[in-house]
């Protein structure tokens, strides 16, 4: 029949073992979430792998959770759960938009969601936090090691003697889990004092205290009288407090904007470093965090070393109470030399002292006044620093017996304060005069200066101080340490610090400019978004203190010797015989300025489909050019970078390099349609033209040449393509016969067709009537069978009453001749005792009649009953 088939649905196949059966993970292949809930009512720490069979993810770890549960399997209760199954209660109850999903559980808290990667150690380390959440320490070392740790850190006190359970632990051990719970990188560390005398040190005294330690900025204790003490509070007050000199970042790979979000924040110093978590110490990573503690360090005062020389310095908050002398240190004055305030001021050209000046710094120190704390550093007032500058400038004939190549330092007092007064160094920075700057010696070496007795400090050194780095302008502040101390706050080019683990993200290191063939994954690049530069540190060097710290002062300085990293594409092979030749970030200068060719450059990129559609065209416009005096190459500007004078923000681009007069490229319009004609009269038009230099005979004599060996080339060109012109023309005559001949034959199958069509309804009207004419007989055919079947059964009912009466007339045929008999006895018995009881005789007789009458009235009844049925 025509009508539409119905839908069939085939059922899922049943689902089977994920994981093996000798495995230590229980699978829960039919998604049986209520038995998985049971197994952890048993169980203190619980691992959840919720999978899809058919993911690639979940197949890919499965491997790494194996590894994992053969290490930590007689701790944790490792449970996998297929969540894909549809007749499963995983299925109906969980709504997961990803697979894997990662669920820990710690006793009756949970879950906690596991978001990091997909990686056996960094599972392994996860795990581990979440078993032991708190760090039990008992004496002075191990709180070192704890406040030495570049992660923030969180520390209680609590009294266990008395108790097994004292008040608020159970909250400060589930505020662990809260912080894990919310930020999976586990980046705040939570961490028990069990002894009194510890917990003295970082001026804990009563129990059930928490404290904050930040190494920079003032460690916080637990305002218990302004916020509850509850689990949540304590972690929300630790994220929001905590302090982020370093931060991890693990992208997972698949649309993010991770990345993107961060660094959006500002410039970014990416730090690649192979990374294990499980490893118990860190050298590399040890480096890298006192780079970033002397760097964020803007107290000066106070060293930022992570060995924590002074625990319950002013670090503590009841620090100012707990020490005698307190008022009086705090009731000291300092010199002009500490706690300066500055600010750098590029002179405007009106300036009299930009003469011989073009720099200043300008500093704010005060003469009298109170000692500050050490962890409330002296912020920048904008007010102060609005008067030093008008008091700057009115000054300015304090500067006027400068030398160009020296500094210039002067003090004058404040017209708005008798006990305050300015300090401004100045000195000439040349941009010309950098090309020394790669010297370490010249760049990092502070130059010694003095005040004279007029005020003025002389310099016998001719190199340039690093602008940024205050202690080299103003006398006696350089320090001992080293210069990066604090230059995060002395600059406005303020790095943050990223950390990545080469081991899992070296692809995006290679992006960034590393080698494919670098045998230790240690890498350093700085990424700026907002000038859409990024710098590298040479791979050559090694991946230290010394060198990061220099990677970041050269960033720092007002005019960085740093040059931008141009990212070159690896992947582009080269072959002599291509009509276009293919350019790199490497082979741009040499195959546009340094060729002694007239050079036309196409910008593309793979996604541009405009632009493969003009594929054709300049492989043609190659073929027509000379190619000893023309070359037409292309670009893929989205894997090559170019220096930004010839970088662009439209595809397709073109960009045509005349030569000997490379450096006045001209760019082909962009209302001109781009096609062979065009082409070849921008390029003729601009190859052509006479250069800036005056032309002698003999260079006429050369250009002319040149011309007519182009005309000619040209004219040969010409001649090929009338050749080729005729050559078409000829085909198009045959084409033209061609399709003139099929179109005839076009016509006669059409007219074929409608013969058909014809025939065809013919046929079809009589295919209809025949249908017809058999459905009418096939009718009275079913109605005859009908009447036939009706006959046979009338027939056959007769032939069986027929059967019956036979038997009848044969049973009484039986019964007559019986009784025939019984009565010619009857007689012959009478005769022979007529006179012996004749009234007996005559009983029997009656008797057998009437039995021999209910005989036959039974068999007549039988009889008329079978002719019945």
């Amino acid at each position: 029949s025509c009508s539409r088939a119905k839908d069939v649905t085939m059922p899922a196949k049943l689902p089977v073992n994920f994981f093996s059966t000798r495995s230590p993970v229980i699978d829960l292949f039919r998604g049986q979430l209520d038995y998985a809930d049971h197994l952890r009512q048993d169980s203190e720490i619980v691992l959840y792998f919720f999978y899809a069979p058919w993911c690639g993810q979940s197949i890919a770890a499965r491997e790494e959770i194996e590894h994992v549960a053969s290490r930590l399997s007689g701790q944790v209760l490792f449970v996998a759960v297929n969540c894909w199954w549809n007749q499963g209660k995983c299925r109906k109850q969980k709504h997961f938009f990803y697979f894997p999903v990662i669920h820990l559980y710690h006793r009756s808290f949970g879950p906690i969601e596991y978001k990091g990667p997909m990686s056996a150690v960094y599972i392994e380390k996860f795990v581990r936090r979440v078993m032991t959440p708190l760090l039990y320490i008992s004496s002075r070392s191990k709180l070192l090691d704890f406040l030495s740790n570049y992660e923030p850190g969180v520390l209680g006190y609590f009294e266990f003697n008395a108790s097994p359970q004292p008040p608020g632990y159970l909250t400060f051990f589930t505020s662990a889990l809260h912080s894990l719970k919310k930020d999976y990188l586990g980046t705040i560390r939570f961490g028990v004092i069990t002894d009194k005398r510890v917990a003295e040190e970082i001026s804990l005294v009563h129990s059930g205290s928490v404290y904050l330690h930040r190494h920079v900025n003032t460690s916080l204790i637990y305002p218990n009288d302004v916020m509850n003490y509850t689990a949540e509070n304590i972690c929300k007050w630790a994220l929001e407090n905590r302090e982020m000199l370093i931060r991890w970042l693990r992208p997972h790979g698949g649309k993010s904007l991770l990345l993107n979000n961060e660094l959006k924040k500002g410039p970014a110093l990416l730090i690649f470093i192979p990374y294990d978590p499980l490893a118990e110490i860190h050298p590399l990573l040890d480096e890298i965090t006192k780079v970033a503690l002397e760097y964020h360090n803007c107290n000066k005062s106070q060293a930022a070393e992570p060995d924590l020389q002074h625990l319950g310095d002013t670090d503590s908050p009841a620090f100012d109470s707990s020490v005698p002398d307190a008022h009086m240190k705090l009731s000291e004055t300092f010199s002009i030399t500490k706690y300066p305030c500055c600010n750098t001021v590029v002179l405007p050209q009106w300036h009299s002292i930009s003469r011989t000046h073009n720099v200043c710094e300008l500093c704010i120190n005060q003469t009298l006044g109170v000692k500050p704390n050490k962890v409330h550093v002296p912020h920048c007032n904008f007010l102060e620093i609005e008067a030093a500058l008008d008091s700057f400038y009115l000054q300015e004939h304090t500067f006027f017996q400068v030398i160009s190549n020296t500094i210039e330092c002067s003090n004058f007092l404040s017209f708005y304060s008798p006990f305050s007064y300015y300090t401004a160094c100045c000195r000439t920075v040349n941009r010309h005069f950098l090309s020394f700057i790669s010297s370490k010696k010249t760049i990092f070496q502070t130059p010694k200066v003095a005040f004279s007795s007029h005020g003025k400090k002389d310099n016998t050194q001719h190199s340039i101080p690093h602008i940024e780095d205050r202690n080299c302008f103003i006398p006696d502040l350089c320090i001992s340490g080293t210069n990066i101390t604090g230059l995060s706050c002395r600059t406005n080019k303020t790095l943050n610090l990223y950390l990545l683990d080469s081991n899992l993200f070296w692809i995006y290191a290679e992006r960034l400019g590393a080698s494919r063939s670098a045998h230790l994954k240690e890498f350093a690049a700085i990424v700026d978004l907002k000038e859409e530069v990024h710098y590298v540190l040479d791979q050559n060097q090694s991946l230290v203190r010394s060198t990061l710290e220099n990677f970041i002062k050269n960033f720092s300085i007002l005019y960085s010797p740093l040059k931008r990293h141009l990212v070159d594409d690896p992947s582009v092979h080269f072959h002599e015989q291509r009509v276009i030749t293919e350019v790199t970030t490497n082979t741009f200068h040499d195959t546009v300025f340094l060729s002694e060719k007239n050079v036309l450059l196409l910008y593309y990129a793979q996604w541009c489909g405009f632009c493969a559609s003009l594929n054709h065209i300049f492989i043609e416009l190659a073929r027509l050019l000379p190619p000893d005096n023309f070359t037409v190459a292309r670009i893929d500007i989205t894997r090559n970078d170019l220096p930004w004078e010839f970088m662009t923000d439209r595809l397709p681009t073109i960009l045509f390099f005349p030569h000997q007069r490379k450096e006045q490229s001209v760019k082909f319009p962009e209302d001109f349609s781009v096609n062979l004609p065009n082409l070849l009269k921008f390029i003729l038009h601009y190859s052509s033209l006479s250069s800036s230099e005056p032309c002698t005979k003999e260079c006429l004599h050369e250009e002319t040449v040149l011309q007519q060996g182009h005309i000619s080339h040209l004219e040969r060109e010409i001649q090929k393509l009338r050749s080729e012109i005729g050559a078409l023309h000829q085909a198009h005559d045959q084409l033209e016969a061609q399709l003139s001949e099929a179109r005839r034959e076009e016509h006669r199958l059409q007219q074929q067709k409608h013969t058909l069509e014809k025939q065809h309804k013919t046929l079809q009207l009589h295919s209809e009537q025949l249908q017809a004419t058999y459905d009418q007989k096939n009718q009275e055919l079913l109605e005859m069978a009908e009447k036939l079947q009706e006959l046979a059964d009338a027939s056959e009912n007769l032939l069986k009453e027929n059967t019956l009466l036979r038997i009848l007339v044969a049973s009484r045929e039986g019964k007559l001749q019986s009784k025939d008999e019984i009565k010619e006895s009857l007689q012959s018995e009478q005769t022979l005792s007529e006179d012996n009881d004749i009234s007996v005789s005559t009983a029997t007789a009656t008797v057998e009649e009437k039995r021999i009458d209910n005989i036959d009235t039974i068999e007549t009844d039988h009889s008329s009953g079978n002719r019945t049925e």
